[in-house]
Formats: structure tokens, sequence, C-alpha cells
């Protein structure tokens, strides 16, 4: 665990989603979830389909709150209650689909000063002027994919690859106190899903940013980040850190899941090499 006096970034508090309540089709999605993510913790979580790893993010995004009762907290402020626009000032996000996280009419500059925009208080304009292309600029060259040379171009010409890569420096540019990364290589092909994760972990180790990734994939949550965590059924079953799991094969991890959840691990989806 990555941590500078042991500093907690975020904590959830007896998080608790359902869905659904009071009706046939009611689902528990999170379950009395209780969390500490360290400064400088890239988290990997894991789990099959209705684990509770994207109803996780987006209580932390503030999509939508927990059971009464459950807390969130970011950088010591308590933001349970807080709009998910608001929180954008706290998280930065990537989603699965490039097309959600970036708007295919505007230009790359402009997606990037929007991305600005959502950190700042509301009524504070912010305009393109030289200083803040140049820092656009910057931030697109350490990309390597040439993408400060057209930021004029609409987001919507890109591929789907550099998309998602000016997705990750629009999450990051406002230096949010936590980013997270949900499935954001599930869109792509297995060539340029490998080039999005190897971005991902640069852009992650460089700005020494606090990071939960989730993932569909084991092999790929053995092989990024610094801790681990698996859910299952809206639990966290398996916790971590980085000198356990470097030890550790897929074979391991499903029988550590199996010893936590106490039953047979099923969904083989999982187990299946990166993309």
């Amino acid at each position: 665990m990555s941590t500078i006096e042991n500093q907690s970034i975020l904590q959830l508090r007896d998080v608790t989603k359902i869905f659904a309540r009071g009706t046939v089709d009611e689902v528990k999605a999170l379950d009395s979830v209780n969390l500490d993510v360290y400064d400088q913790d890239f988290v990997t979580i894991i789990g099959s389909n209705g684990a509770g790893k994207s109803t996780l993010l987006n209580i932390i995004a503030g999509v939508f709150p927990p059971e009464r009762g459950g807390k969130v907290i970011i950088n010591g402020d308590d933001v349970t209650n807080l709009e998910e626009y608001r929180r954008a000032a706290y998280v930065g996000r990537v989603w699965q689909e490039p097309e959600v996280g970036t708007a295919r009419k505007l230009s790359l500059e402009e997606n990037l000063s929007l991305a600005l925009l959502r950190a700042r208080p509301r009524g504070l304009r912010i305009a393109i002027n030289k200083k803040r292309r140049q820092l656009f600029c910057e931030a697109l060259a350490r990309l390597g994919l040439g993408l400060e040379d057209r930021l004029d171009t609409p987001a919507g010409t890109l591929s789907g690859g550099q998309r998602q890569a000016l997705a990750l420096v629009m999450a990051t540019i406002s230096r949010p106190a936590i980013l997270l990364l949900d499935e954001h290589i599930a869109t792509l092909d297995p060539k340029t899903a490998q080039t999005v994760l190897q971005l991902s972990d640069i852009i992650v180790k460089r700005e020494k940013m606090t990071t939960i990734m989730v993932t569909h994939n084991m092999e790929i949550a053995l092989r990024y980040g610094d801790r681990l965590i698996m859910m299952h059924e809206g639990r966290i079953v398996v916790d971590m850190g980085e000198a356990d799991k470097k030890t550790l094969t897929v074979s391991d991890l499903v029988t550590a899941f199996e010893r936590a959840a106490g039953e047979q691990f099923k969904d083989d989806t999982i187990l299946l090499s990166p993309r």
C-alpha cells in the first residue's frame, strides 16, 4: 500500500445500496461496505457481473447516494449528499465507452476546457487562452499519440483508443483527489486496450494519482496497481496489498476468493487472458 503518513483519501462507511426496494426485483447491490483508500493507492477491483463494482464507483462519483447511514468522505470532506456535478471537484472518471467521457462535436481543446470547468465553482468562466492552450498541448504530448497537434480537431474524428486517451487527460488535468477507471478498456480492441492500459499506468504513476480501476479480468487486476480488491454479492471479500498480489497467480486468486466467499468460483469470463 502506497501511503504518505497513512493519509486516507477516500473513506466509505457502512455503504449499502438497494435498488427496487420493496418489489420483487429488489437487489442489494452493496452490503455494508467499509473501505479506506490511501494517498497514491492504485486499487484494482475485480468481480463477476453483479458483484457491485460499478455501483461502488457510482456511489463514490455521486451518481446516487448510499442508503441512510452510509457515508462517503473524500479528502476529509463528507460528500455523501453532494450532487454528482459538485463531486467532480473531487473525482475524475473514465467510463467504459469513449463516447460518454468526451463530446464528439467539440474540439479536443474545448473538451479539455470543459474538463477544467467541471472542477471549478459554478459561474467561473474558463476561456481558451495561450497559457491554457500550452497546458493542453503539454498534457496531450505526454501521451505520445500526436494529439497535441490536433487541438482544433473534433473529438468524434478520433479512434476509440485516442478518445479514451483524451478522456484520461480530461479526468486528470484538474488534479482530482481520486481517479476512477470504470472498465475503461472494455469496448476497445485488444491492441488498443493494451495501449490505453499502459498509458493509464504511466499517467497514474507520473501524476501520483490515487486511483480505483474496475476490471473484469483477473490477469489485469494482478498485473496493474499496488492493491487488489475482489467483490462478491455487494461485499468486499478479498483486499490485499502489493506484496501479496505480486506472488499470486490467477489460480491463487480464485482460491483466495473461494476461501473468503465460502463458495466455488463460477464466472469463467474473468479468468480469460487480457483483451
